[in-house]
């Protein structure tokens, strides 16, 4: 449907033939030079895209090891390490696809990178090293040991961040990634958007459609995490992993179209929230998951579960937050490239 609209419009747009103006001059073609005006807090948004790839990258790799048997189900130790060491090595992807977009947004540093290093990966930890204290504070068993913590500093310093910079290095020197339009001086005046238009209603919207195609597998994922049962059915997982990305390159690509239809040119951020807010769905689910199965009442439990869930789902929500966008700028580059403006 989408496609047979761009075409649609590339025929209206580009017909050298039509002089109806009023016909020419509406809908995503008149915010040509505002569409690609730099979004607010640029370096945010390459530094959030950038840990995008890095965790989705771990997770394509992890998901194929583990479904051609290389991981078993039943050594989660193994499982957990071997997650730890690729999202490191991913530093290399991280840090290049910061570097391209920070380039390209004319917002090029090492800040930028070194945030790309520490802001997501620091947050993760900090909530970790929180709840690992409550454990020894509690002397309980499964509480991490000290030198482990070490070394997953050391692995975070010594192995993430430099290949972070490496991946950052390669990206400052290829080539910037031009925009298809120039962009104008002054920005143009956006119509008063409807009610369903507006930025808060589509993003609670649209993180229904990347939850649902997860939705049915969520259950297995948290009996596995928090019940202590095996999950064997990684293919399965894997086909709801594909699906997962799809729905969140489809929902974003759909959703700025549609905006930028109705002359609205600020699609950056929304991009990446639109499907970023599954995560928020994650996290609803979690209570709902939390109050039906299972029975947890110490506070040093529940504190547990929900530090956890809330990264879990803080991560799924840089991950197709980062599809989304990542999707929706080569579209939009696409069909500009293609408009003919006289």
């Amino acid at each position: 449907i989408l496609m047979r609209a761009l075409h649609r419009d590339f025929n209206r747009y580009n017909n050298p033939d039509n002089d109806n103006e009023a016909q020419q001059e509406v809908g995503w073609k008149v915010v040509h030079g505002d569409v690609f005006r730099d979004p607010k807090y640029p370096s945010l948004l390459a530094c959030y895209a950038g840990t995008g790839s890095q965790l989705l990258g771990m997770s394509a790799i992890t998901i194929f090891f583990a479904c051609f048997g290389f991981l078993s189900p039943a050594r989660r130790g193994a499982l957990m390490t071997t997650m730890l060491v690729l999202y490191a090595v991913m530093g290399f992807l991280g840090g290049y696809v910061t570097a391209v977009l920070a380039k390209m947004f004319h917002e090029q540093s090492w800040g930028v990178v070194f945030m790309t290093g520490t802001f997501f990966t620091g947050k993760v930890f900090g909530v970790f090293f929180v709840l690992n204290l409550m454990l020894w504070a509690k002397e309980a068993s499964n509480a991490v040991p000290f030198i482990i913590l070490i070394g997953l500093i050391a692995l975070w310093f010594f192995v993430s961040l430099p290949l972070i910079v490496l991946g950052a290095k390669v990206g400052y020197s290829a080539d910037a990634l031009t925009h298809p339009k120039d962009v104008n001086a002054v920005p143009r005046l956006i119509p008063e958007q409807e009610f369903h238009h507006q930025p808060a209603v589509l993003v609670l919207c649209a993180g229904v459609v990347p939850f649902g195609a997860a939705f049915f597998e969520l259950y297995f994922l948290l009996s596995s995490l928090w019940l202590d049962k095996i999950y064997y059915v990684f293919g399965f997982f894997a086909l709801v992993f594909i699906l997962l990305v799809i729905t969140s390159a489809e929902i974003a690509i759909v959703l700025v179209y549609t905006q930028l239809c109705h002359e609205d040119y600020r699609w950056w951020w929304r991009s990446f929230l639109y499907p970023g807010s599954a995560g928020l769905y994650l996290f609803i689910y979690s209570i709902h998951y939390l109050t039906t199965t299972l029975n947890m009442t110490n506070f040093v439990s529940l504190a547990m579960y929900f530090g956890y869930m809330a990264v879990i789902s803080y991560t799924l929500s840089v991950m197709c937050g980062t599809v989304g966008f990542l999707s929706t700028l080569a579209f939009v580059r696409y069909i500009y490239a293609g408009l003919r403006v006289d």
